[in-house]
């Protein structure tokens, strides 16, 4: 579930829409939690599907470290990529904001932390001369994604969560434990590691 302070707006002809913040959400706040809603799928069942629902699943839904798709059921589907995100992803199946996103503002996560099977391509944007996300981007980005994610946890119990409950049961220990300085987070490599 997406934080309730978002709604979809029109961005551009060439992206279509994109979530905004309609109110200030302070660095460290839950943006988006996996939640009952969601739908998760095994590739087999979307294959399953006729083309026009099939295109949609591949299109709004992304890999989980458990190689399941997942379709989040509100406007967190609708997220664009950056390659400056204001959104961090962590390990616990939740995201942070890694800065103060300010009213009006679009929010944004880096496509390469969701398990991409094929490269994607994006809209050049100021202060990168990328234009791909690469699946295999995460074995350079992760320590830049592990220091965001240190760094917003130290805000998590400083502003209001609306989401906190639905942090998932086998994650609150841990999350509770970050937060309160007791515990290091997981890297975002460990996603990636053989079993």
């Amino acid at each position: 579930m997406l934080h309730p302070d978002t709604e979809i707006r029109f961005v551009n002809e060439k992206i279509g829409v994109g979530v905004f913040a309609t109110k200030m959400i302070p660095k460290g706040t839950i943006i988006w939690a996996l939640d009952d809603l969601d739908i998760i799928l095994k590739e087999e069942e979307i294959e399953a599907l006729d083309s026009l629902r099939k295109e949609i699943v591949y299109k709004y839904a992304y890999l989980n470290d458990d190689d399941f798709y997942v379709l989040c059921w509100d406007h967190a589907r609708y997220m664009n990529h950056s390659f400056s995100p204001n959104v961090v992803s962590t390990v616990y199946e939740i995201e942070l904001a890694s800065r103060d996103i300010l009213p009006g503002e679009q929010i944004t996560c880096d496509y390469a932390t969701l398990g991409l099977d094929e490269p994607f391509e994006c809209e050049p944007e100021e202060g990168t001369s990328s234009t791909v996300v690469m699946p295999n981007d995460y074995l350079n980005r992760y320590k830049e994604w592990d220091k965001l994610a240190r760094e917003a946890f130290e805000h998590l119990n400083q502003v209001d969560q609306p989401l906190r409950h639905l942090i998932r049961p086998e994650f609150v220990d841990k999350v509770n434990g970050i937060a309160e300085g007791r515990a290091e987070p997981d890297s975002f490599l460990t996603l990636y590691e053989e079993d």
